[in-house]
């Protein structure tokens, strides 16, 4: 982006991504996902956000995400170099508007002229020229006091998405207009309609205003929030790189989007047209739609092998997938869940996710491998009274001082040296060999090295939950 006074990207980094399961779990939602739809392949979602706002232009990002995902957030950062303006962690979800309400009023403390690009980070955004002139021309408004919302010019009569419905030409700001109205997701025929008509968009979900006029109109509009907001801001702390909302004020604030909260009640709402190869990713189709296909339009990823197959989502996370004479379906494999459905069936995703929720299924929530600060691990099998994972350990990482009540652990070391804190010794093992850590044992397991080193970790007890562990120290901050 070039010229003008520099403006914060404001990434929202929130939501369980339910309608991408099971390769979107709440642990590890889609942003933090490789999908092979940016222009980089290899970085995730959130990657190709945040490196979309970075340069000229753009001061670094404030990110606002679940204290869950805070490593998760700032280890991709950190892959892409780039490092935020600050992670704000929310105790709880209460939507976008509270989210925005907390980043503007700790960017205001700052500037108070400061401008924010507020977007979600699980977007793609395909032609970035078009995406930076819209955040210029929506800059301009904004400076003027306008809220301006992105409006994604529609290609096909979308029931997906709401509109907008463009007004009246904004004054002296070429390429914006007052929003006439907002329409919730049409049927069928008046999607078809409004695309005939002209006039509307598709409501992205991005917004561009001054921090102070967004926070006057929350003021006028919604007391309740802006008042819980300041509230969460006075009374939270610094936790090394995060800052993390008050809790129990956060929690009282009640759940709003920007659009219903502010957007559809403000006199200052308005609309910066663009078409910019936008996707919210909302959908296993969308997710097709945005694919390279091959010549019979599939859009294969992983190991998979079609015969007779057309117009179809096949993606698989370890295990081959085979198939024969279908069309016009989705079937992604993980390695502990598998879903197949037909394409136009895709929204019902999010109803399967509330079933299995419903049904305390564990693959909701994680992967078989889960990331943490220090690494990662993958359970490899299971049973009654037993448990094997393999550790990755980043260089100089450790795991924290714990004990575990409930089971004992036997580790092996497959490569590199580790070191073991048990009791009151402390060694190092080295390749092939063991140590037995028995229950009650305060322990720790660390890498002292500069490469990676993998683990292989037995559990054995009669509970072998994740939440069995006391925490003496951490370096992380984990309580």
């Amino acid at each position: 982006m070039s010229g003008g006074a520099s403006i914060t990207p404001v990434i929202l980094s929130g939501g369980s991504g339910s309608r991408l399961w099971p390769a979107s779990r709440s642990l590890n939602p889609k942003q933090f996902h490789d999908l092979a739809c940016g222009p980089v392949y290899g970085r995730s979602i959130l990657q190709e956000t945040a490196h979309r706002v970075r340069g000229k232009g753009f001061n670094p990002p404030l990110i606002i995400c679940n204290h869950e995902h805070r490593f998760m957030v700032i280890e991709q950062l950190r892959d892409i170099d780039m490092t935020p303006a600050d992670i704000i962690l929310e105790p709880v979800g209460r939507n976008t508007a509270p989210a925005a309400a907390a980043a503007a009023l700790m960017l205001v403390r700052d500037d108070p002229e400061a401008l924010m690009l507020v977007m979600p980070s699980d977007h793609v955004i395909a032609d970035v020229k078009h995406f930076y002139a819209a955040v210029e021309t929506a800059t301009v408004a904004a400076r003027a006091g306008a809220l301006v919302a992105f409006g994604i010019t529609p290609d096909r009569p979308e029931t997906g998405y709401g509109y907008i419905l463009g007004g009246a030409p904004l004054e002296d700001v070429k390429g914006c207009s007052k929003i006439s109205r907002f329409i919730e997701k049409p049927d069928a025929a008046a999607a078809e309609g409004f695309l005939k008509t002209g006039g509307y968009s598709w409501n992205s979900g991005i917004f561009v205003f001054t921090a102070a006029r967004y926070l006057e109109e929350l003021e006028r509009l919604q007391p309740a929030i802006i008042a819980g907001c300041r509230q969460a801001v006075a009374e939270g702390r610094r936790d090394g790189a995060f800052f993390r909302l008050g809790a129990e004020a956060f929690a009282t604030i009640p759940s709003n989007s920007i659009d219903y909260a502010v957007m559809e009640r403000t006199k200052t709402a308005a609309v910066t047209p663009v078409n910019m190869g936008w996707s919210d990713l909302g959908s296993w189709a969308s997710l097709w739609e945005v694919a390279v296909k091959d010549k019979n339009g599939n859009a294969l990823s992983g190991d998979v092998t079609a015969l007779d197959t057309a117009d179809s989502y096949i993606r698989s996370h370890g295990p081959l997938v085979a198939t024969v004479g279908v069309k016009d379906i989705v079937v992604v494999a993980m390695d502990d869940a598998v879903l197949v459905l037909a394409k136009d069936k895709a929204e019902e995703v999010k109803a399967l996710y509330g079933l299995l929720a419903e049904n305390k299924r564990k693959e909701i929530v994680s992967h078989l491998t889960v990331y943490r600060p220090w690494g990662s691990f993958t359970t490899l099998k299971e049973g009654d009274r037993f448990k094997v994972k393999q550790l990755t350990l980043n260089p100089g990482a450790g795991l924290s001082l714990q004990r575990h009540r409930h089971r004992a652990e036997h580790w092996t070391v497959v490569d590199g040296t580790a070191r073991v804190t048990r009791g009151d010794e402390t060694f190092d093992l080295h390749e092939n060999q063991s140590a037995y850590i028995p229950a009650g044992a305060r322990h720790r397991l660390e890498n002292p090295g500069r490469d990676i080193i993998h683990v292989i970790e037995v559990q054995t007890g009669s509970y072998l939950e994740e939440d069995d562990i006391e925490r003496f120290e951490d370096i992380y901050g984990r309580e």
